[in-house]
């Protein structure tokens, strides 16, 4: 079965061009809904945080468990944690060295190797949380400032890279760049039990004024020797970038085919006024595909990336990039059958301009929009004026599941078997049996559970009548008198998100 949905993905992956559906109307008043379908992200970055190298692996334990367990109340249903902030490592590499974020210096291992990345992976799979390894793909020094280690890349081949305002990057038009991004890919996805691979929008770096990004050398070797122009430079760049994200697919593809690739770029696609057909947003701002040389919308058009997320985080109202501008432009000309699209959130600038409802209601009342992404979680765990208890009380007050992949895969898994209620140890407890298996994304990866009233219509649909999601085949029930009669319907949910019908149980309780 695997093999059949890899040869399909692997033709939609080599060319295939799937047409967008007509864009539904926009309603003109939002109005709120309570989502039992809802990707609800949020962003842990590494770069530049201090606190790590500080902490002892006990330590780090401890505190990710805190916030894990905030998010997770908060309704978070998936972490995005920064992994490869500089060609470096936040978890264990023979490729790349341990993280200078890490540590306090490149190249040196934590206590005991412990490794982060593993250590969340398994507690956010605890909590029914998706984990996504966020990495940026050509920057290997921040500020020009980094002491390399011995064993990074740049010490072995410094012919891969440029320096570009203080920053050291590969160079995006090299193919041995792409080949190496590509190795370090294939080694997260084949020994890490991720669900995603993540990049955000640093792909060419943000120009400066009067600062010619420095690839003389490989436009000649690579552009102008393979038939581009002078005048063809941009052209180029694009092309440069849209093989390491269609290379990138493929490397996924052939290694766990469950796991998505998503994209948050930055949140302005391309102005208006730089499109001779007026196709782009009615903005003034830093452009994906002009400044930046990532044609995102291509991306998605050609579903070499599973999820997209443009960082909107600009106020509704804003003279240059308006919020609500911006999302109606994504949500109908950047969306694709099966590719999802999430918005990227600033918190602290929403909260501060008093819109965390105003932009909530609106963005669930598109057609297209199937979740947000939240930057950064640490303004969520701080309650930056109140945020948590918002989503909390408000719109995350029902846990939801994660959008279903269908591109990927659209058959949900058997039922449970052996549904029974019954008295353990522990108390009185609903259980069920079911095949699993981490190398199959087939089969069932997580249960949600539901109850009704006895005589209440059973409706899957109402996110209200779930009473827990987990990866456990039992759930304990909150036994009170023995009197009032209640239906539990358990699901079995896959790898891609696909839910089937359940199997129900009326108890006393």
């Amino acid at each position: 079965m695997m093999a059949k949905h890899l040869r399909l993905l692997l033709i939609l992956l080599l060319g295939a061009v799937t047409s967008c559906k007509t864009t539904q109307q926009i309603p003109q008043q939002p109005t709120g809904k309570e989502a039992k379908r809802e990707f609800r992200g949020a962003w842990i970055q590494t770069a530049f945080q201090g606190e790590y190298k500080d902490m002892t692996p006990a330590q780090m334990r401890k505190d990710f468990i805190r916030k894990l367990n905030y998010l997770q109340k908060c309704g978070i249903n998936a972490i995005i944690f920064q992994v490869r902030p500089e060609a470096d490592a936040f978890y264990k590499s023979d490729i790349e060295p341990w993280s200078r974020f890490y540590t306090g210096r490149q190249g040196l291992a934590p206590a005991g190797d412990f490794d982060v990345t593993a250590f969340l992976i398994e507690e956010c799979h605890k909590r029914n949380m998706e984990f996504h390894a966020w990495l940026n793909p050509y920057r290997a020094s921040t500020a020009g400032n980094t002491r390399f280690a011995d064993s990074h890349i740049y010490n072995k081949h410094p012919e891969w890279f440029v320096t570009y305002n203080k920053q050291i990057l590969f160079d995006p038009g090299l193919p041995e760049s792409r080949q190496f991004i590509c190795r370090v890919v294939r080694d997260i996805v084949s020994r890490y039990d991720i669900d995603a691979i993540h990049m955000d929008d640093y792909f060419y770096p943000y120009p400066v004024a009067g600062m010619p990004f420095p690839d003389d050398k490989s436009f000649q070797k690579y552009g102008l020797n393979k038939g581009y122009k002078v005048s063809q430079r941009a052209e180029w760049r694009r092309e440069n970038v849209n093989k390491l994200i269609r290379e990138i697919k493929r490397t996924i593809l052939l290694s766990k085919p469950w796991v998505r690739f998503g994209i948050s770029p930055f949140g302005i696609y391309r102005n208006k006024k730089s499109t001779p057909d007026g196709s782009g947003s009615n903005t003034n701002g830093l452009q994906n595909y002009d400044d930046l040389y990532a044609d995102v919308a291509r991306w998605v058009k050609e579903g070499w990336i599973d999820y997209n997320i443009p960082q909107i985080y600009w106020e509704i109202g804003h003279p240059a990039a308006d919020y609500i501008t911006l999302i109606q432009w994504w949500n109908k000309n950047a969306t694709r059958e099966g590719t999802h699209l999430y918005i990227g959130q600033n918190v602290a600038r929403t909260m501060k301009a008093d819109q965390l409802t105003r932009k909530m209601l609106y963005e669930r009342s598109l057609s297209k929009v199937k979740g947000n992404c939240f930057w950064p979680a640490n303004e969520i765990l701080w309650n930056n004026k109140g945020v948590a208890d918002s989503l909390k009380q408000n719109y995350h007050r029902y846990p939801a599941l994660i959008p279903a992949y269908t591109h990927l895969h659209n058959r949900a898994p058997q039922e449970v078997k052996k549904l029974k209620a019954e008295w353990t140890a522990q108390g009185y407890m609903l259980h069920w049996q079911a095949e699993q298996s981490k190398t199959n994304p087939e089969l069932a990866s997580y249960f949600v559970i539901y109850r009704f009233e006895n005589k209440e219509s059973v409706n899957l649909d109402d996110p209200s009548k779930i009473v827990a999601v987990t990866r456990e085949t039992n759930y304990l029930l909150p036994y009170d008198d023995g009197k009032r009669k209640y239906r539990y319907v358990v699901t079995a949910v896959d790898r891609f998100h696909n839910e089937n019908q359940g199997k129900s149980k009326k108890v006393k309780l």
